[in-house]
């Protein structure tokens, strides 16, 4: 048996495959492959997660788990969302009170938190150890509330209160950005990227937010990095350097302007959301017709904090089911996740190469801890996986199933939890 690749990164993930090929073929401990031979390479080179630890900190322990599903299923990005309005999660030296203040507390009364520098040094060395390169997020200018529970001041008074937004018009501002980028980029060093958020920012001037991130993109070009944020950054001057993250689909979007943004949102606010929705519609055309590519996160397969539609095999799992997950999306099978096309279907693209990646995102309202994040997790991030990697084919739903329910030996083995869907025969 032989593994050959160009690079350690190669080997490394030609040595998944053996991995996937041994626990798919065991049978009493043993496994007999047949004789073979694999020619295989990604169809993207951004194959990523969206992991919102904001929300609900996850402590380091349960992160290195997350990176071990990554690796397993040749996802070669850890996004980390942060900072939102819930908790501010990175060490600034130079602002202790962003985590003082900021990281003291999550969603809906949970535990708050932070990472050190020391604990997200050994989490990037740890990632890096199997290819897997962590990007940090620091969401501006809107869901910026931590930020302003530790710098009242800093608070645009023009925007309504759907979240607080940054004021641009402050030098203070402007200052505190350049320190938070001084402290973040040198704690990720294998990232090319830094993802500046850019989305939300509701009750802002178009022409402020557009300023705003122009602002942020040029600060983040003169440290040596490159920028990636949601799509709405694409309303401002981007190009071949920034990546565009897709995620607002048009029918979905469609739907929550009606009765289910009307169930979320204040009467007052109301309005305000429904036309920040309508404007997503432009977002797309915009950034390719200024040369960025774009990241692939639609919400209908690629959300992962949406509620499972299958029901479980395991009864026990069906309160779960019904407990964990946004309410606002429907809910979605496991199939869902697998019968789409990055390039089908999203509006404007025609070619792999317009395409920077694919990444699919999960957030944390819901989530309260690492069991429910691994059931919400597993067994979606597989399906993401081969979206991210594997070229269109011919394999129908029944041939993806089988392969599914024979990678639960794996999860069996490593004590992760996962969603037992009544539509997989788990072996």
């Amino acid at each position: 048996m032989r593994v050959w690749g160009p690079t350690a990164e190669a080997v490394h993930r030609g040595l998944t495959s053996l991995r996937q090929l041994i626990t798919a073929h065991a049978r009493d401990g043993v496994a007999t492959l047949p004789t073979t031979r694999i020619i295989d390479g990604p169809r993207f080179g951004w194959r990523g997660l969206s992991l919102d630890v904001a929300r609900t900190f996850h402590a380091p322990k349960v992160i290195r788990r997350v990176i071990d599903m990554c690796s397993l299923y040749k996802l070669n990005v850890l996004h980390l969302h942060l900072t939102d309005d819930q908790g501010w999660r990175i060490e600034v030296p130079s602002r202790p009170a962003l985590t003082e203040n900021g990281g003291s507390g999550a969603y809906g009364g949970r535990p708050g938190g932070y990472y050190t520098e020391a604990e997200m040094a050994a989490l990037v060395a740890y990632a890096a150890e199997s290819f897997v390169t962590v990007v940090p997020e620091i969401d501006m200018p809107g869901h910026a509330t931590a930020v302003i529970r530790s710098f009242p001041e800093l608070q645009s008074v023009v925007a309504p209160a759907v979240g607080a937004v940054l004021d641009p018009g402050r030098d203070e501002t402007w200052a505190l950005v350049e320190d938070v980028l001084d402290a973040v980029i040198p704690q990720f060093p294998h990232s090319a990227y830094v993802h500046i958020g850019g989305d939300e920012a509701f009750g802002m001037p178009d022409e402020a937010h557009v300023a705003f991130v122009e602002r942020v993109i040029a600060l983040v070009r003169a440290r040596g990095k490159r920028v990636v944020g949601w799509q709405e950054i694409a309303r401002a001057v981007v190009g071949p350097d920034e990546v565009v993250q897709y995620w607002m689909e048009a029918r979905e979007t469609e739907s929550m302007g009606g009765g289910a943004l009307s169930a979320m949102a204040p009467p007052e606010l109301l309005p305000i959301l429904v036309e920040a929705l309508k404007k997503s519609k432009d977002d797309l055309p915009r950034a390719l017709a200024q040369g960025a590519r774009l990241l692939i996160s639609p919400t209908r397969p690629l959300y992962f904090d949406r509620p499972h539609a299958d029901a479980s095999s395991d009864t026990a799992q069906e309160e779960a089911r019904h407990r964990i997950g946004l309410p606002i999306y429907p809910a979605s099978s496991i199939r869902d996740g697998i019968e789409w096309d990055p390039v089908e279907e999203t509006p404007g693209v025609h070619t792999d190469e317009q395409i920077a990646g694919v990444e699919a995102v999960i957030w944390c309202e819901t989530i309260a801890d690492q069991d429910e994040l691994e059931f919400m997790l597993l067994p979606r991030l597989s399906g993401a996986a081969e979206k991210a990697w594997a070229r269109p084919t011919s394999a129908d739903w029944k041939d993806y199933a089988a392969r599914l329910g024979r990678q639960s030996a794996a999860w069996r083995r490593r004590e992760w939890a996962w969603f037992r869907s009544a539509e997989i025969d788990w072996a």
